[in-house]
């Protein structure tokens, strides 16, 4: 998946209101990004990191840059989390998740449960309806592991049980965890920071939720699933 154009790097001054960032780009030029993460994003928006922002020339917009990517343990970490749908999306139409191929129609957004909208609905006339559940993924406390999520996720908590009574009703669920960044090569649960999600997750994997985790090709042009990981109980 291609990144927005044009990109420019830049060091955060501040994270502030959960969707502003100050930074001071390479040129000495000082902006405010909009920041397309409402999570904790421990690690990454510290004073001194180094990031990439892009530019949108849309005059509707009030801030015309958007923060994509944090530099962190030497490599690039993806902190927009729009993003990991539109990969999946991609991977989904080029087949690239062999665990996902065979289905004839892929439809997103798709309203179940009582207020939730799953983020794929996979279809074929001869197989049972599969629901993908998708979670962006970039927290890594000790590489190389992987961590979601990094705060309270009530709302994903809530996806897994509706992922689980699918899977009752005699549907296939899946809950597919992206993990933007390319230094880990294992996953887990954080209890630490969100204890109800984590048994949440058990839960849902004993009532026959599929759980996957794709790494990225990360680069600050684009980026893409690249690989599957380990996901550690």
């Amino acid at each position: 998946m291609l990144l927005p154009q044009p990109m420019a790097r830049g060091v955060i001054v501040q994270r502030y209101k959960r969707f502003f960032v100050d930074l001071v780009l390479d040129d000495g030029r000082a902006i405010t990004a909009h920041c397309p993460n409402p999570g904790a994003m421990l690690g990454l928006k510290d004073a001194g990191l180094a990031a990439w922002v892009s530019w949108s020339g849309d005059p509707k917009r009030k801030l015309a840059w958007t923060l994509q990517l944090v530099e962190a343990n030497g490599g690039l970490v993806g902190v927009n989390t729009l993003l990991p749908n539109k990969l999946v999306a991609e991977a989904l139409a080029a087949e690239a998740v062999p665990e996902l191929t065979g289905y004839a129609v892929i439809r997103p957004e798709v309203k179940y449960a009582e207020a939730s909208r799953v983020d794929f609905l996979l279809t074929h006339p001869d197989r049972p309806p599969c629901w993908l559940e998708v979670k962006n993924c970039h927290l890594s406390r000790t590489p190389p592991l992987a961590e979601f999520p990094d705060c309270v996720a009530a709302r994903s908590t809530r996806h897994l049980g509706d992922l689980a009574a699918r899977v009752e009703q005699g549907d296939r669920a899946v809950a597919l965890f992206v993990v933007q960044r390319s230094d880990c090569d294992a996953f887990s649960a954080c209890a630490e920071l969100d204890p109800a999600f984590a048994k949440a997750l058990d839960r849902a994997a004993d009532a026959g939720v599929e759980v996957l985790v794709y790494g990225c090709e990360m680069g600050s042009e684009a980026i893409r699933l690249s690989r599957r990981m380990v996901w550690k109980r």
